[in-house]
């Protein structure tokens, strides 16, 4: 299993109740986002400004960043989006979207460099909500070194991803990109479900999500997020368990999910025949149905702004008559 699977066990796993549910607020002085064609002097005349971090933290900046790390692959991506990629000038080890990320200077992972961010001379540090805790001594040295940390929401929800952006773009100066990207996704994810409701009753699919290969199958149950993207699509997660567990071959065997989905290709080979050629599995309606699909695990678990593109693999890989 990679570095990244294990970070991603390490979030859903042990850090998912550490979700964070903190907005954006800004001072009386801020003003309208910035707009094209402003001067210099205007786009940062919304600075400094306060943001209510996941942490309940006053974050106050000062100035329009122009130096950011980015301590978790979501934001990364988030900012990118936000048109911030020439100002990042450090990511985590995991870091891989867009391709421009991976030639940035690399901080770390989970057990992230204090020192090698602080060399970096940064004016803000996106960190994140489900690492905070266990990285709060590390925050505070860099709290304590003069830099501006921000921990961003871990989101739970889409409505949540939605406002992890806006409050990245707010603390970039970018709050307009932030508020379009929103309504894109929400637009396209929208659409999406929309055409997922009109499927009836008796022809929606159970489904099996599997994060990780035999021997140790785990899979995603009620209220993570996976679930939540099952759910706009309209499936049935045949799993009722609460959170991210480990599931028996023979359950998976007894609940007979019309639709088995795999997320581990990236480091797995053949995922798909891997679970075809399992012992007893060849009587699960997926398998018999060649119902068996591995999607991009990063478009389907990284809250930001792929997620809407994650959703539409989901449907085609549920749905694929109805999302062609």
């Amino acid at each position: 299993m990679n570095r990244f699977y294990s970070l991603l066990l390490a979030v859903f796993i042990t850090a998912t109740v550490l979700a964070g549910c903190a907005g954006t607020q800004e001072n009386d002085s801020a003003t309208p986002a910035n707009k094209e064609g402003q001067t210099e002097g205007q786009q940062e005349s919304e600075f400094p400004l306060t943001i209510t971090d996941a942490l309940d933290n006053e974050v106050v900046i000062e100035e329009k960043p122009e130096r950011i790390v980015s301590m978790i692959p979501s934001n990364t991506e988030i900012a990118f989006e936000l048109g911030l990629g020439e100002k990042i000038v450090g990511v985590s080890d995991f870091d891989n979207y867009p391709a421009e990320a991976a030639e940035k200077e690399k901080i770390g992972g989970m057990e992230f460099n204090v020192e090698k961010i602080i060399s970096l001379n940064p004016d803000l540090v996106l960190a994140h909500g489900s690492s905070a805790e266990a990285g709060e001594a590390g925050l505070q040295q860099l709290r304590d070194a003069g830099l501006t940390v921000l921990v961003v929401n871990n989101a739970n929800n889409l409505e949540e991803v939605y406002e992890t952006i806006r409050m990245i773009g707010t603390a970039a100066g970018e709050k307009e990109n932030a508020e379009s990207v929103v309504a894109g996704m929400q637009e396209k994810i929208q659409d999406i479900k929309e055409k997922a409701q009109q499927i009836p009753e008796e022809e929606t699919r159970s489904v099996f999500v599997e994060v990780s290969p035999a021997p140790e199958i785990y899979t995603s149950g009620k209220n993570t997020f996976m679930d939540i993207l099952l759910q706009t699509i309209n499936a049935k997660n045949v799993v009722s368990e609460e959170g991210w567990i480990q599931m028996d071959p023979e359950a998976v065997i007894e609940r007979n999910p019309d639709v088995i989905i795999t997320t581990h290709g990236y480091y797995t080979e053949d995922p798909v025949e891997n679970v075809k050629g399992r012992d007893g599995w060849q009587d699960i309606a997926a398998v018999k149905n060649n119902q068996v699909v591995d999607v991009d695990s990063d478009a389907v678990t990284r809250t930001g702004p792929r997620l809407a593109e994650g959703v539409e693999e989901l449907a085609k890989a549920v749905y694929p008559e109805t999302f062609k």
